[in-house]
């Protein structure tokens, strides 16, 4: 590869490392072709982008951002690195975790989003856990809904007592 596609690659990297809000780093290795494909096909259902990078080249994308810290990455740079593009934070933490009951790999080696950085495959269920922003508007407008449908029910069955009883005394 000459110095010129190297430095296209590390450009066309950090674009897609500004534009989108959310990255993991995993180590893909050792899966063999069917269960990659397999893995590829996966992500593409999830609106999730899968790249393998050189190290060298992801470190130096990295190293273009002015706006963000990505030096506790570095680090973990090593071996074989593959990237996951997606625009929920939580989505690549689900696709790994339900890869991995039929697999060894994807290994998380880092995840990025909202200016923080999670190291090391430990943090995989937490981020797995994680709420996505639609599951949280979802539970807030759920919330928000219960009291006002209490309050509904409990006039409706109020009001059919209450005319059950006017009903009785009417009779008397």
């Amino acid at each position: 590869m000459t110095r010129e596609e190297k430095n296209q690659q590390i450009a066309v990297l950090a674009d897609k490392i500004q534009e989108t809000p959310v990255f993991y780093l995993a180590d893909i290795s050792e899966l063999d072709a069917e269960a990659t494909s397999k893995l590829r096909r996966e992500c593409h259902k999830k609106s999730i982008s899968l790249q393998v990078v050189k190290n060298t080249l992801l470190k130096k994308a990295l190293e273009k951002s002015e706006d963000e810290n990505y030096t506790p990455i570095f680090d973990i740079l090593k071996g074989n690195t593959s990237i996951m593009f997606a625009d929920t934070a939580n989505a690549p933490a689900k696709l790994i975790k339900e890869f991995r009951k039929k697999n060894d790999k994807p290994i998380l080696k880092a995840a990025y989003f909202d200016q923080e950085t999670y190291l090391g495959d430990e943090q995989l269920e937490m981020l797995a856990a994680l709420k996505s922003k639609e599951e949280l508007l979802g539970d807030i407008v759920t919330l928000l809904q219960s009291p006002a449908k209490n309050v509904v029910s409990a006039l409706k069955s109020s009001g059919s007592t209450l005319s059950g009883i006017l009903k009785t005394l009417e009779n008397k």
